[in-house]
């Protein structure tokens, strides 16, 4: 497994993932693209169960944040029983820890919040009072601004999970990434889709990341092939902005970017977890320059007043 030598194809790859559907579903992917580029080489999955998974009656913001989908992964790199680790971007915690790089960045799929109910349309349509289920307090901070009168309740599990509790009646509606349905063939329950102008998403929402081993400079090149340029340079900017104000998801805060040739535009908020107190702020420039346009973007929103509300925050964990 660990064939160090540049620029030759290995014998063998295995990508760590987790085993939710969802996650499964991410490895598959990467696995056939894998498959199709090197035919000779074996590549496998090693199924895996986080902390993150384990843990489902409690808010993530209150047992440590994204990062548990993650460390279990980063244990298998690192004792080699795998090779690279597959993740929703939007989970990979803003600081990698010492010895492990993000090797590519695979394209976006539709970055939006899906609105998803059986009884309403859309969000517009749900009457006060109703209780609307989401994990995010990044969704809840947007929600609470624009529709106070909805009543917001945590949802955790994986896609199918939530799903079942929403057909079980415990809420009116559920707000999940666009990107999950899709992918696993829900489309169907998608009622409709919240324009980034209303929610604007996760930072990294929609696109897949590779993680690897810093000592393995020999993965590069042949995860090079599987990165999307657009999607990376786009990522790499909202990840900017969300490291500059020390984002996880213990913090209400979202950063979406696109591309347009050479230019780039980023939009990104922060928020208490009320909805009563929210900077949005935006910043473009030349795609070179992704990592200090979102560092930029972040500078706006302090002097605009984000460290109150951040300092607030810190002071109700």
């Amino acid at each position: 497994m660990k064939n160090k030598t540049l620029n030759a194809t290995p014998e063998k790859l295995v990508i760590a993932s987790r085993e939710s559907p969802l996650a499964m579903w991410q490895a598959l992917h990467i696995q056939s693209r894998l498959q199709t580029l090197y035919p000779d080489t074996s590549v496998e999955i090693l199924g895996m169960t986080t902390t993150g998974d384990q843990i489902l009656d409690t808010p993530l913001a209150k047992v440590g944040g994204k990062g548990l989908f993650v460390k279990e992964l980063e244990t298998a790199l690192e004792d080699g029983r795998a090779d690279l680790a597959v993740h929703s971007m939007k989970d990979v915690p803003m600081n990698l820890p010492d010895g492990f790089m993000m090797a590519a960045t695979g394209e976006r799929e539709d970055p939006r919040d899906a609105f998803v109910s059986n009884d309403f349309a859309s969000l517009e349509d749900l009457p006060a009072g109703s209780i609307v289920g989401t994990s995010s307090l990044r969704r809840q901070s947007q929600l609470q601004a624009r529709l106070p009168h909805l009543k917001i309740e945590s949802l955790r599990g994986n896609l199918q999970t939530r799903l079942r509790k929403l057909d079980e009646g415990q809420y009116a509606a559920i707000i999940l990434a666009a990107a999950g349905l899709i992918r696993l063939g829900l489309n169907a329950r998608i009622r409709s889709v919240i324009s980034p102008a209303q929610s604007i998403p996760a930072v990294g929402q929609g696109a897949l990341g590779i993680e690897i081993c810093a000592n393995r400079p020999d993965l590069l090149t042949v995860l090079a092939p599987l990165n999307h340029l657009d999607t990376q340079v786009c990522v790499e900017a909202e990840r900017a902005m969300s490291r500059a104000l020390a984002g996880s998801c213990t913090v209400p805060l979202g950063a979406y970017a696109t591309c347009d040739g050479d230019n780039i535009s980023i939009t990104g908020f922060v928020a208490s977890v009320d909805g009563k107190q929210m900077l949005i702020e935006t910043a473009s420039g030349n795609r070179n320059n992704a990592d200090a346009l979102g560092k930029q973007l972040a500078r706006q929103l302090l002097e605009k007043g984000a460290n109150e509300i951040l300092s607030a925050l810190d002071g109700h964990k």
